[in-house]
Order: C-alpha cells, then sequence, then structure tokens
C-alpha cells in the first residue's frame, strides 16, 4: 500500500484544501507587514503583576520583565524563544472572555465530529479547523491590528512551527525502527512494553517513546478483540506520566529548564510518578488479565518468531534529536527578528539539526521497513492541521489567563492559594490547553507571588528549594493532567490516530473521558494530592 497507505491516500485530497486555507490565512496576515506589528508593540505597555515586581507574559508566553524589575540578561529565553526589548501591549487585559468562543469551538468539533459524522470528518477536518482559526484571526485582527499580528506571529513562529518540527522529527525517526517478530499480546508481555516505554519516555520524550513502541504493542495485540483499554494505558503511562523525570520528557519541564530550573530538578517528581506508575500498572494487569482470560480459548496459536530489530540506525537521529533540543536549551548566540518576532539563534539552530534529522532518517532507512511497520504520514498531518486551529484560537485563553489580576478570569488566578490548588488547577486547564504555556502561566504566577523583587535566577533557586512543593504540583498537574483528554498532549492525538489505522475502535473524545480518564486518572490524582500536596 506504500507509506501514505489506503488512509493516508484517502486524505490527500482534504490534505490540499487544507493546506490552501492555512496558505490563504498566511498571506492575509503578511498583508498587514510586519513594521505595523512592531509599530503597535510597543503601544500600550504591559502593567506588571501588583507590587511591580514580577514577570508577565505576552499571549503566546512570552516573558518582559515590568518595571522595577532587575531585567533579563541580553538573549535570555522567554517561554519557547527570545524576550523582545521594548514593552510589550497586554492584550489579555483588554479581551473579553467571550472570545475563547472559536477555541471552545474547536474542541467541541473535535469531540463531536469524529462521533457524529466519522466519513465527513475524515475528509474536512482541515477545514473546519481553519474555519475556526479565522473566526477568530479576522475580528482579532481588525480590532487590534498590529499588536494582533504580533500575537499571531509569535505563536506559530516561536511555538507552533518548533512544535511541529520537534513531532516530525521524532515520529519520522521512531517510524524507521521495526521490531520483528513481535511476541503475542499477553496480559505480561503488554505490561513490560507500557513498563519500557514509561521508562524510556523521560529520555526520548514522550512523543518519542509513544511512536517507537505503539506499533509493536498494537502488532502484539492484532488478534485480540479487547485492545482499546492496552492503547488507552498506553496513552496515560508512555505518551504523559513517563515523561516527568527530565526536562527532556515533557515540553513543560523544558520550559522550566530554559527559566533556570536545573536540569536534575525533575528528578523530585520521581515519588509522584511511582505512585502514579505503580496504581496504573496494576489496574493495567488486573483488567488486561481478566479480559485475556475470557478470550484466550479463541485466540488462534501465534508460531514463534525470533525478535529481531532493522533500522536501529534512526537511534542516533533520535540522539540527535535529543542533542538539538538540549542545545537550545543551553547555547545562548543571541538573536534575529523574523517578521518582528525576536527569535533566538539557539532555537533556529535546533530546528535545522532536527528537520536534518527527519530527513537523514528518511534518506538511510529502507523503504520496505516503513512499509512493514506501517508507517504513514496521517497521524502528522492531521495533529498539523488541529493543532494549527488550537494554537490560534488558544490566543485569547491564554492571554487572559496571563493578564493575572487585569484580565476576566483574575478571580480564578486569585483562588489558586495551596500546593493542592496549583496542582488541579494547573492540571485541569492543561487537559484541554497546552500544557506547556499553561505551566509557565503558573511557574510565573508563584515567583511573584513567594519572590517578588528578585532576578529570576535567584527567584527560580528560592522556589526550587523553600517553596518546592507549589512547583512540584505545578510540574506534576500539567505532565499528569495531560492525559486526561485526547489534546492534553500532541502524542495523545497521535497514539489514538496510528491505533485507529490499526483497526482498534477507540472512544471519542468524551468516551475517552467517561469511560477512562475519569474512573481510573482522577481517583489517582486525588491520592496523589493526599499523599504530597495536602
Amino acid at each position: 500500500m506504500g507509506w501514505l497507505g489506503r488512509r493516508g491516500r484517502r486524505g490527500r485530497g482534504c490534505g490540499r484544501i487544507g493546506w490552501g486555507c492555512w496558505l490563504l490565512l498566511l498571506l492575509g496576515l503578511l498583508a498587514w507587514g510586519p513594521g505595523e506589528a512592531l509599530a503597535d508593540e510597543t503601544g500600550g505597555g504591559a502593567d506588571a503583576h501588583e507590587g511591580g515586581a514580577s514577570p508577565v507574559q505576552s499571549a503566546s508566553g512570552e516573558l518582559v520583565s515590568p518595571p522595577g524589575a532587575e531585567a533579563h540578561a541580553a538573549g535570555e529565553p522567554g517561554a519557547a524563544g527570545e524576550s523582545h526589548g521594548g514593552g510589550h501591549r497586554d492584550l489579555g487585559a483588554e479581551l473579553p472572555l467571550w472570545t475563547v468562543i472559536p477555541f471552545v469551538g474547536i474542541l467541541l468539533s473535535i469531540a463531536l465530529g469524529p462521533l457524529l459524522a466519522p466519513r465527513w470528518w475524515h475528509h474536512q477536518f482541515p477545514k473546519v479547523s481553519a474555519f475556526w482559526a479565522l473566526l477568530f484571526a479576522i475580528p482579532f485582527l481588525i480590532a487590534f491590528r498590529g499588536a494582533a499580528l504580533h500575537e499571531i506571529l509569535h505563536i506559530y513562529l516561536v511555538d507552533y512551527i518548533p512544535f511541529i518540527i520537534l513531532l516530525l522529527a521524532l515520529f519520522t525517526a521512531s517510524g524507521g525502527i521495526l521490531l520483528r517478530g513481535t511476541p503475542a499480546g499477553t496480559p505480561r508481555v503488554n505490561l513490560l512494553i507500557l513498563l519500557i516505554g514509561t521508562l524510556m519516555a523521560s529520555w526520548i520524550g514522550t512523543t518519542g517513546a509513544a511512536m517507537l513502541l505503539i506499533r509493536p504493542l498494537l502488532r502484539a495485540n492484532a488478534k485480540r478483540r479487547s485492545r482499546v483499554h492496552i492503547v488507552v494505558f498506553f496513552i496515560f503511562l508512555v505518551a504523559n506520566i513517563g515523561g516527568s523525570l527530565t526536562p527532556l520528557g515533557d515540553p513543560p519541564l523544558f520550559l522550566g529548564f530554559l527559566h533556570h530550573v536545573p536540569f536534575f530538578w525533575t528528578f523530585n517528581l520521581f515519588p509522584h510518578m511511582a505512585v502514579m506508575v505503580v496504581c496504573l500498572l496494576a489496574i493495567f494487569f488486573v483488567w488486561d488479565t481478566l479480559l485475556y482470560n475470557r478470550e484466550k480459548r479463541d485466540l488462534p496459536e501465534t508460531p514463534y518468531e525470533p525478535l529481531s530489530l532493522e533500522g536501529g540506525h534512526n537511534f542516533l537521529f533520535l540522539a540527535g534529536v535529543l542533542g538539538g533540543v538540549l542545545l537550545s536549551g543551553t547555547w545562548r548566540p543571541g538573536g534575529v527578528n523574523v517578521l518582528g518576532v525576536h527569535m533566538g539563534l539557539q532555537n533556529i539552530a535546533r530546528d535545522l539539526i532536527l528537520l536534518s534529522m527527519a530527513g537523514l532518517s528518511l534518506l538511510t532507512t529502507r523503504r520496505q521497513t516503513r512499509i512493514d511497520n506501517e508507517f504513514t504520514w496521517f497521524p502528522i498531518k492531521e495533529v498539523a492541521y488541529l493543532f494549527a486551529g488550537i494554537f490560534m484560537t488558544i490566543i485569547p485563553a491564554l492571554a487572559i489567563l496571563r493578564a493575572g489580576e487585569q484580565g476576566e478570569l483574575a478571580w480564578l488566578l486569585e483562588s489558586v492559594r495551596t500546593p493542592a490548588h496549583y496542582f488541579w488547577v494547573t492540571g485541569g486547564l492543561s487537559s484541554f490547553l497546552d500544557n506547556a504555556p499553561t505551566y509557565l502561566t503558573f511557574f510565573n504566577s508563584e515567583l511573584g507571588r513567594f519572590c517578588p523583587g528578585m532576578s529570576e535566577v535567584e527567584a527560580v533557586a528560592r522556589l526550587c528549594t523553600e517553596y518546592a512543593v507549589y512547583l512540584k504540583a505545578v510540574a506534576a498537574g500539567a505532565v499528569f493532567m495531560g492525559a486526561n483528554t485526547y489534546i492534553g498532549n500532541a502524542p495523545n492525538f497521535m497514539v489514538r490516530s496510528i491505533a485507529e489505522e490499526g483497526g482498534v475502535p477507540m472512544p471519542s473524545f468524551f468516551g475517552y473521558m467517561i469511560r477512562f480518564s475519569l474512573p481510573v486518572l482522577v481517583p489517582l490524582f486525588v491520592l496523589v494530592t493526599w499523599v504530597f500536596f495536602r
């Protein structure tokens, strides 16, 4: 069937239309001109947090030093790139709460489209994503002109494009690794695969571990009737909770590393992760054993095939991806302006390294290996289209949150006081918003609350020691609760798409929550709160 496969070929038409919609949007944005964005960017100035000492952020996550605080050193990174010079208009203080309607609309479309009209959704989801993006972008640009254009360009250049490049590199390299002779999917084998993936996720990223192991897991269980729970627990453990131990594991922790949280500080999350992992593996093993015993008499005998690895050289490209990511967090060569958006040279270098790793993987891996691995481009295309709309429509939600007491969600931020509050509010928002900027929002909220008037380096050092329980709560909430929904973390979407291509009838958006995350994960989060965040 080739690399694209039957489903991939079916989606080509909608892919051309979808890219056409996004190209029109890009041309419309560029028609406004980057100069106008810079002109409006300095108008209005952002108000500092109360007391004028704590850092504030732009809608797309950029850190800006307010008056009275010690400014960042030259080249200091913002949320995902370099901070601008000059002032920054605080759009979050001006945006009404109803501007999040397009964001709610795209979430509901993702939830209900595959459930109510699966065939239509499969062909039309790129246009649906573009529709919601344009519904927000056009009035936003008319109302705020250059300042709005700057926010849109910033979130795409600094956040979305690097996000997709990272996923593409991990997806391509891991898709070239084929494990032949996968053993039969007994409960013990499945438990072992989940455990290995969970341990790998902190070191090659949740995306890398998920893309590496989801296909062998599906092949091992190809003859079983009950497979949905296996994929769901894979999402829980490998695509989310397993990435808790290092900044390489999950994007929120990497942002903390960029903001001077020590690389190995995240090992402090090991007890929290251990509780979740042990409980989930125990639940899974009992669940899987009961279903396996019910159907094993009907399972055909699986002939023994010795295990062998093909395409193992792609592990070098995965290492190159991680090296590029780590480089961007430690190297400070300065920055350049691209369409009025200040971008760190280290981030541009990282993206070029990642694209090189993806290209080398394609060039050096046998085509037959990818065919045998059932590799298709559809999962990464689905993520790219849908998250293009999500990143656009998420702008007002993040801006209002980051406006603090000047925004319409000031009541929510003011109510967050205890470690338990930070854990649940950060986690709850991370279930539906991008967990990386949500983490950064409450990370900076803690800096302003507990370390006012200090430079960021000093403030983070104090937060990591004297107020470590609060930072643990934010980090654990962002990483753990990304498993609550399909959109909580990008690998969730990709795993679901690959599983559906493999014939697994995955639950709908709400079905996933009602059948699995609410009854399984939420009680465990209550346990984590009682043990660690009382």
